[in-house]
């Protein structure tokens, strides 16, 4: 799965990666998380790609109360085209997300310690674009709201040491296919949606800063290791003949 990722790229590099988009400016973010703003790409109406910011946490737009809907910030890229939550973005509303790298977190088989989080970055430090996919919620009051999630797919050999999930990524020489839903259907992207080569990313253990939300600097990229649970030390409840031996 993906539960963080973030974005570092210039506003002007990512215009020249799309194309020449025009996109407002916007600072470095280190750590994403769901229910944030997040950058989506799609198609548009003229000859460009058009950028929005839409929600990460995606809702069908036949929900009735989003608020006692579960969150959905990943889908499968192999039940996509047939689950009723997915299957009419991924007819009328694929996007690209737009990325630096990703979080994943690896848990040990002794599951008393903690899960070891790592930044998974392409290995030459440019942008990546998750295969993505948006919906407009429209309220009974008229109110909208534009949400989206990230499709995974089965891991590679090197980030399945980690997890069994990754984003599925899309590479600049097939932008075009999977943003054109007026003659690609899901069937003609299928063969897009598969995990990238061993060896595209690299994986770097980090500290644990990057589980809090609150933590949004730099500091979630640095190397270091979570922290091991040290069992609490067993205190021993006092016996009535311990001070037997005592003179005062």
């Amino acid at each position: 799965m993906c539960g963080r990722f973030s974005l570092l790229a210039a506003p002007e590099e990512l215009s020249i990666l799309f194309g020449g988009i025009t996109l407002d400016d916007f600072p470095p973010r280190y750590n994403i998380a769901p229910t944030q703003p997040i950058l989506a790409v799609s198609a548009g109406q003229a000859a460009l790609p058009e950028a929005q910011l839409v929600r990460w946490g995606l809702i069908p737009h036949w929900v009735k109360d989003p608020n006692e809907f579960t969150l959905i910030i990943n889908a499968r890229s192999e039940t996509a085209t047939t689950k009723a939550s997915f299957k009419t973005a991924m007819r009328h509303r694929r996007v690209l997300i737009p990325a630096t790298g990703f979080y994943e977190w690896h848990r040990p088989e002794d599951r008393k310690q903690p899960k070891q989080a790592y930044w998974i970055k392409p290995a030459d430090d440019g942008v990546v674009c998750f295969a993505g996919l948006v919906e407009t919620w429209m309220g009974t009051d008229g109110s909208e709201m534009d949400s989206g999630c990230i499709l995974t797919t089965q891991s590679n050999a090197q980030i399945g040491n980690i997890h069994h999930r990754m984003p599925v990524v899309i590479q600049p020489e097939d932008f075009e296919r999977w943003l054109d839903c007026k003659t690609q259907e899901p069937r003609d992207v299928a063969d897009l949606m598969r995990g990238v080569e061993d060896g595209f990313f690299d994986a770097i253990a980090v500290s644990d800063r990057v589980n809090k939300v609150t933590n949004v600097g730099p500091e979630v990229q640095k190397p270091g290791l979570a922290e091991p649970q040290v069992p609490a030390a067993k205190t021993r409840k006092p016996k009535d003949d311990d001070n037997q031996m005592d003179l005062f």
